[in-house]
């Protein structure tokens, strides 16, 4: 079947069921190696998150009063909203500073950042041992105001509903919805700007949970700088993502793209590589004073020292300076590989303060290991995710071009803008 959406021909509900229909059609090979090892990974971690509901949390997770978090709050929600930052950097970038070279990656990372909150929600979701109780807040049963992630989670709600906004003109051009598309890409820049403000505020707000346990977090890693470093970070986590994220699709998505399309990714990813390397010499810069401030001094010559040099020195110099050398030589490999170890030094900080170098003077035997378990079904979360993102990029405008009627529509509200703003820069110039 043709698709009808596109061309706009939906006239009634008949053909718009049939064009849902059609679309639900696996397109592509089914027997792909990702579909083939993914897929019992999915299915029997759906199982353990069904039994988990049922049964509780002692019943698959290795967490304990005394290590009330663990990888589904250390490593899905901490690691995954950083690297979702992506989203609310490129949104300010492209709407707000109107910095149009980034245009082409825009939906993709707003695609990622929305899947990722909607996804490391649901790992919230599981980490409450009463589970239902998650609507206490929405429904305004027993507000927790006094607490930090009662603020972090309504956060995550509103967030979730600013990105659905700054998305759904590519839903609306994916099923023809002209009037709709027009509306919800007048909300665009609005839902950009409110979103930016929570980003700014739960992506610090998640560092501020932990503020509380100063006693419990090793020396070099607790400060009462936690928040802020968390927000310096998110910023590096989230652009090493658009480029690892951005590589793989330009491969796997590369029949949706053209010449200039991949062409223009490497200028992109120059770009990014930039502001990576700035960002991380700031945080840099930010933990050598906390450092210094803070006279740990001594705390490094041990085993935790050693492995503290290792996250700061490892995933956070080697790869600014790879990310200057590979920019100033425009050597993309350089560039991609540094992502890759940022975004490995995201993941290290984010456990270490959650769950490695947290009560660290315990006994290893009393410590808190992920049971096999919880590891399948962060995977779970992780591969359903990644399933949803191919079928949303196959089927809707994201990397390819925009019907043409929607791209008229978008040149006609830049003209309109632009005739709306000469006046004040020539009454400014006066």
């Amino acid at each position: 079947m043709k698709e009808i959406a596109a061309a706009g021909e939906i006239k009634n509900l008949k053909d718009f069921f049939a064009f849902i229909r059609s679309e639900l059609k696996p397109k592509g090979k089914l027997l792909t190696p990702f579909n083939v090892i993914s897929l019992p990974i999915i299915l029997v971690g759906v199982v353990l998150i069904v039994y988990r509901l049922v049964k509780g949390l002692g019943a698959v997770t290795n967490l304990s009063q005394e290590f009330p978090w663990g990888i589904w709050i250390g490593f899905d929600v901490m690691v995954g909203v950083a690297f979702a930052g992506g989203a609310y950097i490129l949104t300010f970038v492209v709407y707000i500073l109107r910095e149009e070279k980034y245009h082409p990656v825009i939906r993709a990372t707003v695609l990622n950042g929305f899947l990722a909150y909607v996804f490391y929600a649901g790992a919230i979701l599981l980490d409450l041992g009463r589970w239902w109780n998650i609507v206490n807040p929405v429904l305004g049963n027993k507000f927790g105001v006094n607490s930090v992630l009662f603020l972090v989670s309504w956060h995550f709600l509103l967030y979730m509903i600013s990105l659905f906004i700054e998305f759904s003109p590519a839903v609306a051009e994916w099923l023809g919805f002209r009037r709709i598309r027009k509306i919800v890409g007048s909300l665009t820049v609005g839902a950009v700007i409110f979103g930016i403000a929570l980003s700014t505020l739960h992506q610090s707000g998640l560092g501020a949970l932990f503020l509380m346990a100063k006693d419990k977090i090793h020396p070099l890693w607790y400060t009462e700088f936690i928040p802020v470093l968390f927000f310096t970070s998110s910023i590096f986590a989230g652009l090493s993502m658009v480029i690892f994220e951005g590589t793989i699709s330009h491969k796997v998505f590369g029949n949706q793209l053209t010449h200039e399309d991949h062409a223009s990714f490497n200028k992109i990813t120059l770009g990014l590589g930039k502001a990576c390397a700035g960002a991380m010499f700031v945080y840099f810069f930010m933990k050598i004073l906390i450092l210094i401030h803070g006279k740990q001094w001594g705390l490094l010559a041990s085993p935790m020292g050693y492995w503290y040099l290792a996250e700061i020195l490892g995933f956070v110099l080697l790869p600014c300076f790879m990310f200057l050398r590979g920019v100033r030589y425009e050597n993309f490999s350089i560039i991609r590989i540094a992502a890759i170890l940022s975004m490995l030094g995201i993941i290290i900080n984010r456990l270490n303060i959650s769950v490695i170098a947290y009560k660290w003077y315990v006994p290893l035997s009393q410590r808190y290991i992920p049971s096999w378990m919880e590891i399948v079904i962060t995977l779970t979360i992780i591969l359903i995710e990644v399933w949803v993102f191919r079928w949303v990029v196959n089927r809707m405008p994201v990397l390819r071009k925009s019907p043409e009627w929607a791209l008229e529509e978008e040149s006609h509200e830049k003209a309109t803008t632009l005739r709306k703003e000469v006046p004040q820069w020539k009454a400014s110039a006066m």
